[in-house]
């Protein structure tokens, strides 16, 4: 009799711990990767993956399967493991196709003052970044960093939107972009924690991430794209002494913003950059001359900056050249530089084979064009201004991108993953006191606007043929 209620005793203490342990797992968010049900785990402290697959009765090898990451370092403190439940799940057609960043790390969105929606395939949570790539044991704990950075980034990724545009891919491919840099910097004694914010195009997103103590932490921002939300944040950091990276604007205004840096080159620097470039050279400029009201204003720039230099050029009337009547502009002695009347390309397509048959004609011609005309099929070599030309092998960061997301991009001329990329470092690189970085796609070069903000200096001119 008493071996019976020993044995029943027992049988009660097993089948309660577990159900401490089903309970337990109950706490552990859960997501779908390719049709499999998975739980997401935050890795703790001094945790090896023997008892992890304990904890959750896997084996390591159904865990390496998910996290195959592992099998390269072993284990990081608080990176986030895909661990299976052992259940499938039945496909749809969105589960056909699994975002990218589900394949390896499964994220939520943070938005300002309103709560995530219960599943959110793409962006970010509270701990987005990738595993760092010190190698460490599985039976090792990762030691505590001596500091924690904050940072943070502010895009329109439309989230919430039941139909997303294409810009939105292109917002997802530069934020995994900057969590492949982040990656790459962290240290032993620096842990670096990345806040994603979807701000859509909304004022109010960002009126309420500003009054509100999230942003209280943060050391830099990378964002946000709309005017309407730059002024505010711009504001905010100027109170707060935050440097803030804006990595699509353009603006003229920067000695009104103390802590702006912005990395896109306005027209007027890529117009003083292709001035001091044809002064340099040999050439004959010919100006293709429409109505002011068609002209764009990066031409109408350029045109000013040759006036202004004392540049002699010839003046082509836009019906000249498609008619075929241009051979009395160009000097047949030098080579003829040839200024559209426009920066968008599906505005001047049309002129490229009445171009191409100057050539014919035994001219040398080559046209001022643009850094994203070079995706285009054009046989007309061409000059252009940008900050896209870095020349840095990018074999090491594809091979890396690839073990991460899709090899496919969305984005090209520039690609974003790279803008992402290159940004982020950038923004470490000035919290360490440095005010140029080097890049994959763009090297950087902040200059001061007076006692205002920051502008990218670095345009470079690039001759294609």
């Amino acid at each position: 009799m008493k071996s019976k209620s020993v044995i029943i005793c027992f049988l009660c203490a097993v089948l309660c711990a577990l159900s401490a342990q089903a309970q337990e797992l109950l706490n552990y968010p859960l997501d779908t990767v390719n049709g499999e049900e998975v739980y997401r785990y935050e890795v703790e402290k001094s945790i090896g993956l023997y008892r992890i697959g304990v904890n959750f009765n896997v084996t390591q090898a159904d865990i390496i399967r998910l996290n195959p990451q592992l099998n390269e370092r072993g284990l990081h403190y608080k990176e986030i493991l895909l661990i299976p439940t052992g259940r499938k799940v039945e496909k749809t057609a969105k589960a056909d196709k699994p975002s990218k960043v589900e394949q390896n790390v499964v994220q939520m969105v943070e938005t300002a003052a309103e709560p995530a929606p219960e599943k959110v395939a793409e962006p970010v949570n509270e701990n987005p970044e990738l595993p760092t790539v010190l190698p460490v044991m599985a039976s090792e704990p990762t030691p505590e960093p001596a500091q924690t950075i904050e940072l943070a980034l502010m895009l329109p990724f439309e989230s919430q939107q039941t139909k997303r545009s294409a810009n939105s891919e292109r917002m997802m491919e530069f934020y995994q972009g900057a969590l492949l840099a982040l990656q790459d910097l962290q240290k032993e004694d620096t842990h670096y924690r990345l806040r994603v914010f979807d701000t859509e195009r909304s004022e109010r997103r960002v009126n309420s991430l500003c009054d509100s103590t999230v942003l209280d932490n943060v050391r830099a921002i990378i964002g946000p794209v709309y005017p309407i939300q730059i002024e505010r944040v711009a504001a905010w950091a100027a109170s707060h002494k935050v440097p803030v990276i804006l990595p699509f604007s353009a603006e003229d205004d920067l000695d009104q913003k103390p802590y702006v840096m912005q990395f896109n080159s306005t027209d007027r620097q890529q117009a003083d950059s292709l001035r001091v470039w044809i002064e340099n050279h040999d050439v004959n400029c010919v100006v293709v001359e429409v109505k002011e009201a068609d002209m764009s204003e990066s031409s109408r720039m350029m045109r000013k900056q040759l006036q202004d230099y004392h540049i002699p050029y010839m003046s082509l009337p836009l019906r000249d050249l498609i008619n075929d009547s241009a051979s009395y502009a160009l000097d047949p002695s030098k080579e003829n530089l040839i200024l559209l009347h426009s920066d968008k390309f599906q505005h001047v397509r049309i002129l490229m084979p009445h171009i191409a048959k100057l050539q014919e004609d035994s001219m040398s011609v080559r046209i001022i064009s643009q850094y994203s005309w070079i995706k285009e099929n054009i046989s007309i070599p061409q000059v252009y201004a940008s900050m896209f030309t870095a020349e840095t092998d990018r074999s090491a960061y594809d091979a890396q991108w690839s073990t991460y997301f899709s090899a496919e991009h969305v984005s090209d001329a520039p690609r974003y993953d790279l803008l992402g990329y290159d940004l982020m470092r950038a923004a470490v690189a000035w919290l360490q006191g440095e005010q140029d970085s080097s890049g994959l796609q763009s090297d950087i070069r902040w200059l001061q606007e007076g006692n205002g903000g920051w502008q990218n200096a670095n345009v470079k001119v690039k001759s294609e043929k």
